[in-house]
């Protein structure tokens, strides 16, 4: 038995910096790529650990100090957030860390005379997007271009050219490993039991639908997406936009594992599009039916406006044991949806939508982009009226970001946009969507800070409103009310164009 770590996969703690004040009712997760990385290097024989910083609480200081002690053979950051667009808002946090075990060891991966004390590299949608600027301007050793497990294993094996991996020491680079195909055999599953599952906990809105005592988890069920929204940049590590996908026996064995073992029933499923492939969905919905797992679960997922067209298929993820699925609708206006890609439907075919998915007892959580290229106040205004319309009981209103990795982060570099990571700006967590420093596109006649200030505007006019409340009311009862108001009582974000006007 190999005693000395192999393998260390750190989740850097970041959520004060994203989040704010709303850290508290924010979801902790369980690292989903760390899991996944972890069980693809344990079935290859190594020791592998995973320390997340953000479930246990930890400093800066305390995360450095912790991988010090462990002295892996390799620390790996595995920076992603809550969804794939959350990569790169995590990245100062992982590159904190670094900075801190340097200075602890007294270390310098610049100074071009070798490595630090411990290896360490970077993975994630930011990473694969930009690797070379990465590496040149942040402290890790490495960088990952790709999925990772590949990259990993390539490393621990001392491969002399790993696929995918970027070195500071030697200034080489090489092309990204082949994509993962058989998921089933070669990352069967996340590996939980190397996590304390107690830690992690819902969104405070997931939480209204099930048991509170339920403890999350995160289960993937494909990779990848088919479509080419403009602003998403979640194919930057897969190189395609080819889907993948886990076998529905294999994901319900994961559930019942979830369930058994942790006890475990809020679970989210972050496939981007989950509700895509409609026999792979019906599939899962029926062997957790036949368990009779339906009434215990409580489980969200992701959904397109145009994937939720079939009555029989939201019956079936009903009783399954779907309680809501995140719509992406972004905007009221079909000509600012046209200008990024995003689907092929009108308002009509929005609001049917709506209506279908809650008439199969599902609720929905509707998902709005302000500041798109082609908005306007006027457009603006009319997605926050749909947005009332619709009254969905969580509505997640995002300003505009040219996300790395995404084609409008290409289109805003041609056209001179100011972006976060230019000279000047807030830096990398400027992408965030709620931190102090968030930086969103302009659009062609929209400042930045007006994008920004009308997002923050709406979130408060949208949630405060009576008819929304009401509804909360007669929907979850009593708790969800006191939860939103006490959010409410929070006020609009602090921002530092706001905090700081001269």
């Amino acid at each position: 038995m190999n005693s000395r770590l192999d393998l260390l996969l750190v989740n850097a703690p970041s959520r004060e910096g994203v989040y704010q004040n709303l850290s508290p009712y924010t979801a902790i997760e369980p690292p989903v790529w760390a899991g996944l990385i972890a069980r693809y290097c344990l079935n290859r024989g190594f020791n592998v650990h995973i320390l997340d910083a953000e479930a246990e609480g930890l400093t800066v200081e305390q995360t450095a100090e912790r991988i010090i002690s462990l002295q892996p053979r390799l620390a790996t950051f595995c920076i992603y957030g809550h969804q794939p667009s959350a990569s790169t808002q995590c990245l100062p946090a992982a590159s904190a860390v670094v900075k801190e075990m340097l200075w602890r060891t007294a270390s310098d991966p610049f100074s071009g005379t070798g490595m630090s004390s411990i290896p360490t590299v970077a993975l994630g949608t930011h990473m694969s997007a930009l690797p070379e600027r990465t590496l040149r301007e942040e402290p890790f050793d490495y960088v990952c271009q790709g999925e990772g497990p590949r990259t990993i294993v390539g490393f621990l094996d001392r491969s002399p050219n790993p696929p995918g991996l970027w070195s500071k020491r030697s200034g080489a680079h090489n092309q990204p490993a082949p994509n993962i195909e058989d998921l089933d055999i070669e990352i069967p599953n996340q590996a939980w039991e190397l996590l304390d599952m107690k830690k992690y906990r819902p969104h405070h809105w997931h939480a209204w639908m099930g048991d509170p005592e339920g403890g999350y988890a995160s289960v993937q069920t494909s990779l990848n997406c088919v479509f080419s929204c403009a602003f998403c940049c979640i194919s930057a590590p897969f190189g395609d936009r080819k889907m993948r996908f886990w076998s529905p026996g294999n994901v319900f064995g994961q559930i019942i594992n979830l369930v058994h073992t942790y006890g475990i029933t809020n679970l989210k499923f972050p496939d981007e599009m989950f509700c895509l492939n409609r026999q792979h969905v019906k599939a899962i919905c029926n062997l957790l039916i036949e368990a009779d797992l339906g009434d215990q679960l409580n489980i969200w997922a992701y959904a397109r406006v145009d994937t939720v067209k079939d009555t029989e298929l939201l019956d079936l993820m009903r009783r399954a044991g779907f309680k809501d699925l995140g719509i992406g609708i972004e905007s009221a206006s079909k000509h600012v949806r046209d200008g990024v890609e995003k689907g092929r439907f009108g308002t009509e075919q929005i609001l049917e939508a709506v209506k279908r998915v809650n008439a199969a007892g599902i609720h929905v959580g509707a998902n709005f982009i302000f500041g798109l290229p082609d908005d306007t106040l006027e457009s603006m205004q009319e997605t926050l009226d749909l947005a009332c319309e619709i009254n969905a009981p969580y509505s997640n209103f995002y300003c505009a970001m040219a996300y790395p990795g995404s084609p409008l982060h290409r289109m805003a570099k041609e056209k001179g946009w100011r972006l976060p990571e230019d000279p000047g700006g807030p830096g990398w967590r400027g992408y965030s969507q709620h931190a102090y420093e968030t930086l969103p596109l302009p659009t062609e006649t929209l400042t930045a800070e007006q994008v920004l200030d009308f997002r923050d505007e709406a979130w408060v006019k949208y949630h405060q409103r009576p008819a929304y409340l009401h509804m909360l009311q007669n929907t979850f009862g009593p708790r969800a009310v006191e939860d939103m108001k006490t959010i409410l009582a929070h006020g609009k974000p602090k921002r530092k164009h706001r905090e700081e006007k001269i």
